[in-house]
């Protein structure tokens, strides 16, 4: 009875939704500092800028779940959903990071590609959130997530054995091995996404 007099706040929904959004600015971001290398010091720049955004929202995410009496969804989803949404970002902007610590003045294939993946990832994470009620439509990002997840797996493996093949250079291996490794882990971190909000809609379906 009491949830019937007291509104639900569905500010949470427009919240993720803005969040989604982050998470896709700044794949763009590192999509184009992986393919305009030239430009790393004005994109790590603005990809910090969109973390710290991201900060500030899932903050004020979590301080709204303290202060609201009835949640649209279980108070511990909208956490982990927020938590998960943000940290691709932080991971993003910890990739980004390391092309400027770790000296990344050229740029490899294997690493455009897998920055590609993790952009046209964010895109259905996008959507799937926006569609968070609509289950069907959340399964279908999903599938579309897990198999941009498995590519990514697949350049990885190939890209870091290609760095030991031969007799490298052990300051090029220790380089690029450090950025394809975060680059997989943001990856497999966009997947966690898509399976929590997978869980969420079909639980409150």
């Amino acid at each position: 009875m009491l949830s019937r007099l007291i509104p639900r706040d569905e500010q949470f929904f427009d919240l993720f939704n803005q969040l989604a959004g982050h998470l896709k600015t700044a794949a763009s971001l590192l999509d184009h500092l992986f393919a305009e290398p030239q430009r790393t010091t004005e994109l790590v720049k603005q990809i910090k800028d969109v973390e710290h955004q991201a900060d500030v929202l899932t903050l004020s995410i979590n301080t709204r779940i303290d202060k609201s009496f009835i949640t649209p969804i279980d108070r511990e989803d909208i956490h982990l959903l927020a938590s998960r949404l943000d940290d691709v970002i932080d991971r993003l902007d910890g990739t980004a990071r390391r092309v400027v610590m770790l000296h990344i003045n050229e740029v490899r294939d294997p690493a455009k590609q897998m920055a590609q993946l993790i952009c046209r990832a964010a895109d259905h994470i996008a959507i799937a959130v926006t569609a968070i009620k609509t289950p069907a439509e959340v399964s279908a990002q999903a599938t579309e997530i897990k198999k941009l997840e498995e590519e990514g797996d697949a350049i990885y493996h190939a890209a870091v054995g290609a760095l030991f093949a031969g007799t490298p250079d052990p300051i090029e291996v220790i380089r690029w091995k450090e950025v394809y490794e975060t680059l997989e882990i943001a990856m497999d971190l966009c997947m966690g996404v898509a399976n929590a909000v997978h869980s969420i809609s079909i639980k409150n379906a």
